[in-house]
C-alpha cells in the first residue's frame, strides 16, 4: 500500500491549472498531493514505547513481542536498553510461549542513533532480543545485523552469538 501513495506521490506537474504548475511550484497544488505530504510527514522515527511491536530475531521460540515498559528514560527505549514485553507471537515448540512476559534487550531501532565519529546508525524494523533477568540471551542464536554500541551497554553475549556486526 505504501508503494501506491509513493508512486502517486511521485507524479510532478501535477496541479489545479494545468500549465501552471512549473512556473509556480508549491502554488498550485492538488488536494491529492497535500494529502499524501501530511501521509509521509507523519511517519516519523520515535522511541521504542508502550504497545510498540518489535520483531524478535533470536531462536527463542517467539516471533513478535510487544512492549510493555521501557526499562530506561522517560520517552521510551533506543538502542542496548532493556524492555519489558509480553510474547504476542510464538513458533509451538519454543521455549517462548504466546501470552509470557519476558525481558527483551533492542538490538534494531527505527530510530536513529549518533555515533562517536559524527555518523548516525537507525535499522528499517525494530528488533529485540529477549533475555532473562540477569541479561542472559535465552537463544542460542541471533539473526540479522546487530550494531556495535551494544558493547557500550554491556551486552558483549548478544555480540558474540550474532553473525553480523553493524
Amino acid at each position: 500500500m505504501a508503494a501506491i501513495f509513493a508512486s502517486r506521490c511521485s507524479r510532478v506537474g501535477r496541479s489545479l491549472f494545468g500549465g501552471l504548475s512549473n512556473s509556480s511550484p508549491g502554488l498550485f497544488t492538488t488536494l491529492h498531493e497535500m494529502t499524501c505530504k501530511n501521509l509521509f510527514s507523519q511517519q516519523q522515527r520515535t522511541f521504542i514505547q508502550m504497545r510498540t511491536v518489535l520483531k524478535v530475531v533470536d531462536n527463542s521460540g517467539a516471533k513478535k513481542v510487544m512492549c510493555i515498559q521501557a526499562l530506561k528514560g522517560k520517552k521510551g527505549a533506543r538502542l542496548g536498553d532493556t524492555i519489558i514485553a509480553s510474547v504476542k507471537e510464538a513458533h509451538p515448540n519454543g521455549k517462548v510461549k504466546k501470552g509470557k512476559v519476558v525481558y527483551g534487550v533492542v538490538v534494531r531501532a527505527a530510530m536513529q542513533k549518533g555515533r562517536c565519529d559524527g555518523s548516525e546508525v537507525k535499522f528499517d524494523d525494530n528488533a529485540v532480543v529477549l533475555v532473562d533477568k540477569q541479561g542472559q540471551p535465552i537463544g542460542t542464536r541471533v539473526f540479522g545485523p546487530v550494531p556495535h554500541e551494544l558493547r557500550q551497554k554491556k551486552h558483549v553475549k548478544i555480540l558474540t552469538l550474532a553473525g553480523h556486526i553493524a
